[in-house]
């Protein structure tokens, strides 16, 4: 089970980016993904979860309305579109998987990607 987020980058407040969470050795649709973020000096907390096939997905209050997460399963991949970007929303994000099939959110992440750093600054 490998997973890789990329997408991160430098925004100025009010602006946008998509994150992605590319899967490989595994089908992506079958399994609930989260997005997770940690800032500096602080702990890691989830930001939003898809739930495997139905798509029914799960937000942190501080992220509703400004991000969306969603999954293309002919690329085998998750999204998380953010919208809105905050100071606050600073941190390297990672995506993750319980790695139980059908599983749904909210899930206990066992596998990791890399994080990709989302620098919110002007």
């Amino acid at each position: 089970v490998q997973l890789q987020a990329s997408g991160g980058g430098l925004v100025q407040p009010g602006g946008s980016l998509r994150l992605s969470c590319a899967a490989s050795g595994f089908t992506l649709e079958y399994y609930a993904i989260g997005w997770f973020r940690q800032a500096p000096g602080k702990e890691r907390e989830a930001v939003s979860c898809i739930s495997h096939s139905d798509g029914n997905s799960l937000n942190a209050d501080s992220v509703k309305g400004r991000f969306t997460i969603s999954r293309d399963n002919d690329k085998n991949t998750v999204y998380l579109q953010m919208n809105s970007l905050k100071p606050e929303d600073m941190a390297v994000y990672y995506c993750a998987t319980d790695g139980i099939v059908g599983s749904s959110c909210p899930m206990l992440p066992v596998y990791w990607g890399q994080g990709t750093q989302v620098t919110v600054s002007s």
